[in-house]
């Protein structure tokens, strides 16, 4: 951990990071995948350091792909996502406790070569983590992922548990360093300063954070934790574009009895779902991943991203100004209690 620890100072005394060398596993150890169609589908970003060239939109493992029994569904919707040009995968272990990763592996045992695969850990131990990687390596039908990712890092104390001696990042070292991941991530939603000291701390591949056009509004990514991931070189992943919906006008909000108390809204969305991805492509971001509920959605999705311009800085700033009264839902995953 020497090499943590000189970066750890480095950056507190103030040099510029840009000018490190990539610490991150030589890909060597397994050849990056190729999707032949993702060039033609949609522009291509790198993706950091990594040297992995991206899409600028990916595939989410959540909506129906963490749904227990829509395995034809999400099989239908992987495939046809890849034969569009998609050429990254999210998923998580805890999406469906497992069965995103399985309806993932059920199309992996046969295209594993033509995608940039990715799952998390949200155990915050050694222990825990490696258990996991057990089963998800199974469930996805491979023997590595290229991408394994803390998941949803919130609080300082979370922070000092991975850290510790028997905590999560250890699991993800011996991983990577036994061929099991190629490369290694963090993830969050919750507020920017605890993953920015987790930045400071090690230096991961890759971060995955929750940014859409309410993002500034409150404890914003977009203004606090980019501009550093950019400045290390950091692939960067946006997610929760749409918020399950709740950022787009044609959603319409069930009883409120209905809803989990920390999604209550009785308000429709303010953008539609162009204006809600127009956003998030524009960000300087390696790509962003969203969630499908059906083929058609990835089919509109890819398409849209091969159409792609970018917004004039006039049309972020009138899309953030819309999205002002749903801050609330479009961010629900905020650490909206102040004294947490």
């Amino acid at each position: 951990m020497d090499k943590n620890i000189d970066r750890r100072a480095f950056l507190s005394a103030g040099v510029a990071v840009a000018a490190l060398p990539a610490v991150s596993a030589a890909p060597g150890k397994h050849p990056f995948p190729y999707n032949p169609r993702t060039h033609q589908a949609m522009p291509m970003r790198n993706l950091g350091k990594t040297g992995y060239r991206v899409g600028i939109l990916s595939l989410g493992g959540q909506a129906t792909l963490e749904i227990p029994g829509m395995e034809a569904e999400s099989v239908a919707i992987i495939n046809r996502a890849i034969d569009l040009g998609v050429n990254y995968i999210d998923s998580a272990a805890g999406y469906g406790n497992g069965t995103s990763e399985k309806h993932i592996g059920a199309v992996l045992k046969t295209r594993r070569k033509e995608v940039f695969v990715t799952s998390k850990t949200a155990d915050r131990t050694y222990d825990g983590s490696m258990r996991l990687i057990d089963r998800t390596l199974t469930n996805m039908q491979t023997d590595h992922l290229d991408l394994w990712q803390i998941h949803n890092l919130q609080t300082r104390q979370q922070l000092e548990q991975i850290f510790a001696p028997d905590g999560a990042l250890k699991a993800l070292l011996k991983v990577r360093d036994q061929g099991m991941a190629t490369f290694l991530g963090v993830t969050g939603h919750y507020e920017p300063e605890v993953l920015i000291e987790a930045l400071r701390r090690f230096p991961f591949d890759t971060i995955l954070m929750a940014v859409n056009a309410a993002d500034r509004h409150y404890l914003s990514f977009i203004e606090h934790l980019l501009p550093l991931a950019q400045e290390i070189g950091l692939g960067t992943i946006g997610m929760k574009i749409a918020t399950r919906g709740r950022v787009l006008s044609s959603w319409t909000p069930p009883p409120l009895d209905q809803q989990p108390e920390r999604l209550r809204t009785p308000k429709p969305g303010t953008l539609t779902i162009e204006e809600a991805l127009s956003y998030n492509l524009t960000l300087p971001l390696s790509t962003n991943i969203i969630g499908v509920d059906d083929v058609r959605q990835i089919e509109q999705n890819v398409a849209f991203a091969g159409q792609f311009n970018p917004l004039s800085e006039a049309k972020m700033r009138e899309l953030e100004k819309r999205t002002l009264p749903i801050a609330r839902q479009a961010l629900y995953f905020r650490r909206w209690d102040l004294g947490a």
